[in-house]
């Protein structure tokens, strides 16, 4: 006989995490609002980085790489702190996103299967070799619509994350109440 009180529970408790009321967070956790000097960092910071990783999309003809790039901006300058946000994530995820997708367009071409197992497997590697970032699933799906040739691995895309946490490291901590980043490796 199933135990009514126990499946109750883990019903009740399943839809406390779907409607984001799970432990702590009694209604909603959102994320605080940053003083104006964090704003105007941020802004000035993602402005000079975007224009700086804009040149080497053009030089590349790698337009549609801005879109990764600027997911990672509101991460490296937005919340800086973030686990997803740090120099090894950043540079890791990206450069391991669009190895893992270029050896697989290699060998399976792009098809909407071959992009899920870029973007799927990109995530499982990341999370193995501990280089989350939610960006690189972008640069995954960047590389199976584009097909570049391996030359994208370095220019844009580590050249890219390298300008883009060079600026992060730079423009973060000129705030004096401001650290970036929290680790490097």
């Amino acid at each position: 006989m199933i135990n009514l009180k126990n499946a109750w529970l883990k019903w009740e408790n399943y839809w406390f995490k779907v409607l984001g009321r799970w432990k702590s967070c009694p209604l909603s956790c959102p994320i605080e609002r940053p003083h104006h000097r964090h704003v105007f960092w941020s802004w000035f910071g993602s402005f000079l980085a975007i224009t700086a990783t804009s040149y080497l999309t053009i030089k590349t003809n790698s337009p549609l790489l801005m879109a990764p790039f600027g997911a990672t901006s509101v991460l490296i300058f937005g919340v800086p702190d973030s686990p997803l946000a740090q120099p090894r994530n950043v540079i890791g995820g990206n450069f391991l996103g669009a190895l893992l997708s270029l050896v697989i367009l290699q060998f399976l071409g792009s098809s909407p299967w071959s992009m899920g197992l870029a973007v799927s497997s990109a995530i499982a590697l990341m999370q193995i070799t501990g280089t989350l970032h939610p960006p690189s699933g972008a640069i995954a799906l960047v590389v199976m619509m584009t097909k570049p040739d391996w030359k994208f691995l370095f220019t844009p895309a580590l050249e890219g994350s390298i300008i883009l946490v060079l600026c992060a490291v730079i423009f973060n901590n000129l705030a004096a109440d401001r650290t970036y980043p929290k680790h490097w490796l």
